[in-house]
């Protein structure tokens, strides 16, 4: 057997086969959901991704002889580092057949990327941040990754834990939240109540985008985001360039009846994103490099549109300023949500992720009867003498 060698992405044609890469490994599994090919050109596109702004990396593909068995990206995140004040790397779009040779290959190969540069750690994996897809899944491997969440082979968490250095940092939680079970909950009613109740008393109201000033909504959602999620683990704001391009992404699939906002007083101080899991009618038209692109457009467009085959939602997104949390706030938007979905015909949402430190996050949503159905984990390498991996601390 040939020996593994790893590359880096130097040309047009190495940049094709480290993005089609992923078909071939996951062609048999019925759980995957392939990507559209513009999409990935354009997140790997340094020039036109926008989180490129703030990036510094590059690409690898590892090698047995002529054949492809594994990619990954090594990068730093000077966004992230002035943010948290650390000093770190990271990886991400890391792909690889169950080859521990392979895997350990990359993985080495993005702690020197990152150790060249003088970084104390390297931490991932993240395509390209916390607002992106991250994590490897860990648990749930039963079920199609929802709308813009990974899915990995099971072999992933032994590859990686098999790899001199790395170590859990963090696990990220999905929900799986049922109308039904709701509907069984016995403190459905009681929640109601004191809910209804509790808006009237601190003079809570929740409300849906103005459709007509969109582009008005999505700032003060990310004004919100900015600061009710300024203190969490790995979180790095979004700049002004993302934002925009967040806007457009999501201008495919945005909801906005299952979007809302949360006033105080008149003062908006939160905002719950849910959104339609486009993943469903993607694995319907199943996109790949030699399909024509309009073709997998129509399909989803039927799939999505004609004759739906969307049955869950993702709710992507929520954030409560500080001083409005523990207040009611969040239960309003979650009642708002239910009622929304049930009346749009979605009996299954996915709530995540939520940070396994994050108890308060964990309590509520555990309140409508729903159960962890997926874990995600963060891994994280000292490349430092002196440097440890530190616990993050519980919100």
């Amino acid at each position: 057997m040939d020996a593994v060698s790893v590359r880096k992405v130097e040309s047009k044609h190495d940049l094709d086969i480290f993005l089609k890469f992923p078909w071939a490994l996951y062609r048999t599994s019925p759980y995957w959901v392939p990507p559209l090919m513009s999409m990935q050109k354009h997140k790997f596109d340094k020039a036109k991704n926008p989180s490129w702004e703030h990036l510094e990396g590059d690409y690898f593909i590892a090698w047995r002889g002529s054949q492809p068995v594994g990619t990954i990206a090594a990068f730093i995140n000077h966004r992230h580092n002035e943010y948290h004040n650390e000093h770190i790397g990271f990886f991400g779009a890391f792909e690889v057949q169950d080859d521990q040779e392979a895997a350990t290959a990359l993985l080495e190969t993005a702690s020197e990327y990152v150790r060249a540069l003088g970084y104390d750690a390297i931490r991932g994996p993240a395509t390209f941040s916390t607002n992106e897809e991250c994590g490897i899944l860990i648990e749930g491997f039963d079920d199609p990754a929802v709308v813009l969440m990974p899915y990995n082979r099971p072999y992933y968490q032994r590859l990686v834990e098999a790899t001199p250095g790395f170590e859990k940092v963090m696990d990220l939680y999905s929900y799986y939240i049922t109308f039904q079970a709701i509907n069984n909950s016995p403190k459905l009613e009681k929640l109601f109540r004191i809910t209804q109740q509790n808006n009237k008393r601190r003079d809570i109201t929740i409300r849906t985008p103005d459709t007509k000033h969109l582009d008005r909504e999505f700032q003060l959602l990310k004004d919100i985001y900015n600061h009710a999620w300024d203190k969490n683990w790995g979180y790095v704001p979004f700049s002004s360039t993302e934002l925009d391009e967040m806007v457009k992404d999501l201008g495919q699939y945005f909801e906005p009846r299952l979007t809302f906002f949360a006033e105080v007083e008149g003062k908006p101080v939160a905002f719950m994103l849910a959104l339609p899991d486009l993943n469903e009618v993607l694995l319907k038209a199943y996109p790949r490099p030699s399909k024509p692109e309009p073709l997998a457009l129509l399909q989803l467009l039927w799939h999505w549109k004609v004759r739906s085959k969307i049955t869950r939602i993702r709710i992507m997104l929520m954030g409560v300023q500080e001083g409005y949390r523990g207040i009611g706030v969040e239960s309003a938007m979650f009642v708002e949500a239910y009622q929304a979905a049930q009346a749009l015909g979605w009996d299954i949402g996915d709530g995540g992720w939520v940070l396994e430190t994050n108890g308060p996050m964990q309590r509520l949503v555990e309140a409508y009867n729903s159960v962890i159905y997926k874990r995600y984990r963060f891994y994280e390498r000292p490349l430092k003498p002196g440097y440890t991996v530190q616990a993050p601390p519980q919100l």
